[in-house]
């Protein structure tokens, strides 16, 4: 599983922007991936230096359609704080 594989794709939500002033970045991950690697694919990824990562596994919604039901797939959360000395992450400099 490469680092790409790993770090889906950044969640941008008010409360995740919020935190861009902390240095905590949320993104999607691979639900079989555990903290050390999204640590190692974030520093590979974005050049910078992790403090700590926090997961949440999120429940997927039932969904229906008329007489039709489903669920949405569950999918995983990771919060990354970075260290004090390191670098932002360029991506979401515009956004704050």
């Amino acid at each position: 599983m490469t680092s790409y594989d790993i770090i889906r794709k950044p969640i941008i939500t008010e409360k995740s922007m919020s935190g861009i002033a902390d240095k905590k970045y949320t993104f999607e991950v691979a639900i079989k991936a555990n903290k050390l690697q999204i640590k190692q694919a974030v520093e590979e990824i974005f050049g910078v230096k992790v403090d700590k990562v926090s997961t949440q596994i999120v429940m997927g919604k039932n969904k229906r359609m008329g007489a039709n039901e489903g669920k949405r797939a569950d999918w995983k959360k990771a919060v990354v704080t970075l260290k004090s000395d390191s670098k932002t992450i360029a991506f979401f400099d515009g956004m704050a």
